[in-house]
């Protein structure tokens, strides 16, 4: 090094400050996902419509719930808790369709609405409404059908 080139400052390195996690924004913790997951399932046991369906696919309730738990904090506290690959557990169901996803959130938005403040309640429907809506186009696209394109692509 020459007597004339000064040395560099030492520049910290950048910290990247991740937002607060959406749920914690609006006050969820783990007891209200643990209360919601719980009162959810019973109802979907009880469901005339979806009850079946969930019986046929779980036989064993208690670890199925835990993964639901580990779900829905991943989703909204952003836990990274859960590690499960939804789209092939659901694509293997027999006869599962759109009506039973539509079925499925008005359960659940009930569900949210009942155990959850407003808030709370809100943020849960908003993420049940777009995770049901990937598993459906998961669900078509693995059937072979595709969704008709919502305006035609035109060359430039």
């Amino acid at each position: 090094m020459s007597s004339d080139t000064k040395p560099k400052p030492e520049v910290p390195p950048t910290v990247l400050h991740r937002p607060p996690a959406p749920g914690a924004q609006v006050g969820v913790d783990e007891a209200m996902i643990k209360a919601l997951v719980d009162a959810f399932y019973a109802r979907i046991r009880a469901d005339d419509v979806l009850g079946p369906i969930f019986s046929r696919e779980i036989s064993d309730w208690e670890p199925h719930l835990k993964k639901m738990y580990d779900f829905w904090s991943s989703v909204v506290l952003m836990t990274k808790r859960y590690d499960g690959r939804p789209v092939p557990a659901h694509v293997k169901i027999e006869g599962l369709d759109h009506p039973h996803f539509e079925h499925w959130l008005g359960l659940f938005e009930q569900t949210a609405r009942e155990v959850c403040p407003p808030e709370a309640a809100e943020l849960f429907v908003d993420r049940a409404n777009r995770i049901a809506q990937s598993l459906r186009l998961s669900l078509d696209f693995h059937r072979g059908v595709l969704p008709p394109l919502k305006a035609p692509i035109r060359a430039g």
